[in-house]
């Protein structure tokens, strides 16, 4: 059975819009993680106040405090925020995408 070229159109759309869907909720995970390396090399006594990120923070405490306890504490609400941003943007895709999500 041939295939007109609108059902091939709609096939290819519905299969693009699938991979963006699922491209945009493994971001949406990633939101929180700002790349740590970039902000650590870029920080100076000068700009420490305005430029502490939270992966810079855990690590300042943790490692070079010695407070493991607590920067584990704060690296577990990290992951817990990712988590539930996560589970709110795949309920979004959800809605917007026929009950289809991950």
């Amino acid at each position: 059975m041939a295939q007109t070229s609108s059902s091939r159109c709609g096939m290819l759309s519905s299969a693009i819009k699938n991979i963006i869907v699922i491209q945009f909720i493994l971001q949406a995970g990633n939101i929180m993680s700002i790349g740590f390396e970039k902000a650590y090399a870029l920080q100076t006594d000068m700009n420490l106040p305005a430029s502490e990120i939270l992966s810079t923070y855990v690590y300042r405490i943790g490692l070079l405090n010695g407070d493991y306890g607590y920067s584990t504490a704060v690296g577990l609400f990290n992951s817990v925020i990712n988590v539930i941003l996560l589970i709110i943007v795949n309920a979004v895709v959800k809605k917007l995408n026929d009950g289809e999500g991950i």
